[in-house]
C-alpha cells in the first residue's frame, strides 16, 4: 500500500497484542526507513540547494551576502513557524499524508522558482517553499518514533537522518556543477527535478501507520500539548542544542563557497561545489551517532558530537586549504551526530503527543538556521572569515553547556531506557 492510498488504523498502538514496531532486520523496517531516507533526501535538497548559486545571486541582483543568504533564511525562517500548525494538523488528518503533500507541493514550487525574475520574487518563492516543505520535518521523527521498535529507534533516525545529509549535499553538487554549463535558473531547475524524483519514491514507499489514532483539532488541546512540552526543561534545552547547533552549522556552509571564491583560495566553481560532498561525513556519522544511543545513550554522544563541531572550526581559522577542509570534515560529521542524537532524546522524552514535541525541536532547529544564519554574514562583510567564525563558536560552545547538563541529569553513565 502506498502512503497515498492508505488507511491509518487508530487505535492500534493501544491493543494489548499489538507488537511494538518494526524492528531491524524486518521488511516493513526496510520500507519505512528507506522512505524516509528518500523524504529527507527530498525535502533538504529542495531547502538548501539555494545555498550553491548564492554567490551568483548576489552577482545578478548587486546583492551583498548577507542579502543573498536570505534565499536560505527565508525558507528555514517561515518553515520554522509552519512546523507547528503541521506537526498538529497531521494528529488529525494522519502522518504519512501530511508529509506527501508537503514533499509534493514543495517539489512543484521549487520548479517555478526559477522563473523569477527579480531578487523579491526568489525570496518570496523560497519562503512559499518553506511554508510547504514543513509537513516533511515535522511528522518525520513523530511517525518513526510510532512505528518503530524503540530499541531500534535510534538507528532508523540516524538512516532519516542520514537521508536529509545526503539530500543537502546532492542539492548544492547538483546545482554546483550546473553552474559550470549554465545559469543559477537552470542549476536550481535541476535540483528541483531530483527533488520531485525522492518525492515520488517515498510516496511509493511510505507504509501506512500502524500505531496512529487521528484526534480532533483542538486549538485549546494543542495549547495544552505544546504547554506540556515547554514545561520539560530537558526538552527545551534539546530545543535550544537545535537552535544554536543548526544556526552555527549554516552559518558556516553560507558563507563557505564566498570564502573559497576569494583570496588565497580562489577555486574554480565546480571545486568549490565538491566541497559540499564533506557532508557525507554527516550521512556515516548520523547512522553511527544513532547506534551509539541506542546502545550507550544519548547524553554521551551528544556531547562528544559537540566537542567535535567545536575542535573542527578552530582548525578552520587558518587560510591553508588542507587545514580547512580537515576541520569542516570533523565539523560537519559532529554536526550530524550531534542532531541525530539529540532529535531521538526529544522522542524518547516525549511518551505522548510526539509530533507537538518533535515540532518544538524542529522549530528551534530551522529558526536557528534562519536567525543565525542570516546573521552571521554581517561579520563575515565587515570582519572576514573570522568575524562569522568567532560567532559561530560561541553558538557551539553554548550548545556543548546544555549538553554537559543534560548528560549529568540524566546520569553519568545513562542507559538507552535513561536517556
Amino acid at each position: 500500500m502506498t502512503a497515498t492510498a492508505e488507511t491509518e488504523q487508530p487505535g492500534a498502538a493501544q491493543h494489548p497484542d499489538a507488537p511494538r514496531g518494526y524492528v531491524r532486520g524486518d521488511a516493513g523496517y526496510t520500507r519505512i526507513t528507506t522512505a524516509l531516507f528518500a523524504a529527507g533526501m527530498a525535502t533538504f535538497v529542495s531547502m538548501y540547494s539555494a545555498q550553491a548559486v548564492l554567490p551568483d545571486l548576489a552577482r545578478e541582483f548587486d546583492a551583498s551576502p548577507a542579502v543573498a543568504a536570505l534565499a536560505v533564511s527565508a525558507t528555514t525562517g517561515v518553515l520554522a513557524f509552519a512546523i507547528v500548525p503541521a506537526s498538529i494538523l497531521s494528529e488529525r488528518f494522519g502522518r504519512s499524508r501530511v508529509m506527501v503533500a508537503s514533499a509534493l507541493l514543495s517539489a512543484i514550487i521549487g520548479l517555478l522558482i526559477p522563473l523569477a525574475t527579480s531578487l523579491e520574487v526568489v525570496l518570496a518563492g523560497r519562503a512559499l517553499q518553506g511554508l510547504t516543505l514543513a509537513g516533511v520535518p515535522a511528522v518525520a521523527m513523530a511517525y518513526l518514533a510510532e512505528e518503530v521498535d524503540g530499541a531500534s529507534l535510534g538507528t532508523a533516525m540516524g538512516r532519516y537522518i542520514a537521508g536529509t545529509t545526503i539530500g543537502g549535499l546532492a542539492g548544492r553538487i547538483v546545482a554546483s556543477f550546473a553552474l559550470d554549463v549554465t545559469t543559477w535558473r537552470w542549476a536550481l531547475e535541476a535540483a528541483a527535478v531530483v527533488a520531485l524524483v525522492f518525492t515520488a519514491l517515498f510516496v511509493k514507499l511510505a507504509p501506512a501507520s500502524r500505531f496512529f489514532e487521528p484526534k480532533r483539532i483542538g486549538l485549546r488541546a494543542s495549547s495544552a500539548n505544546l504547554a506540556r512540552h515547554l514545561r520539560n526543561p530537558r526538552i527545551m534545552a534539546l530545543v535550544a542544542v537545535a537552535f544554536l547547533l543548526m544556526g552555527g552549522f549554516v552559518s558556516i556552509y553560507n558563507v563557505l563557497g564566498f570564502r573559497l571564491l576569494r583570496e588565497p583560495f580562489t577555486l574554480p566553481r565546480a571545486v568549490v561545489g565538491l566541497v559540499f560532498c564533506l557532508y557525507l561525513s554527516g550521512t556515516l556519522t548520523s547512522a553511527w551517532a544513532g547506534r551509539l544511543a541506542d546502545r550507550y545513550g544519548r547524553g554521551p554522544v551528544l556531547v562528544v558530537s559537540t566537542l567535535t563541531m567545536a575542535l573542527g572550526l578552530l582548525l578552520t581559522w587558518f587560510d591553508n586549504l588542507a587545514t580547512l577542509l580537515v576541520g569542516m570534515l570533523a565539523f560537519t560529521g559532529g554536526f550530524f551526530a550531534a542532531h541525530a542524537s539529540a532529535s531521538g532524546w526529544v522522542t524518547a522524552l516525549a511518551t505522548r503527543h510526539r509530533a507537538e514535541a518533535s515540532s518544538l525541536y524542529l522549530f528551534g532547529y530551522y529558526t536557528g538556521s534562519s536567525v543565525i544564519g542570516a546573521l552571521a554574514g554581517w561579520p563575515f562583510a565587515t570582519l572576514g572569515w573570522g568575524g562569522t567564525l568567532v560567532l559561530v563558536l560561541a553558538a557551539v560552545l553554548a550548545a556543548l553547556g546544555l549538553a554537559l547538563t543534560l548528560w549529568r541529569r540524566a546520569g553519568q553513565t545513562p542507559t538507552p531506557a535513561a536517556a
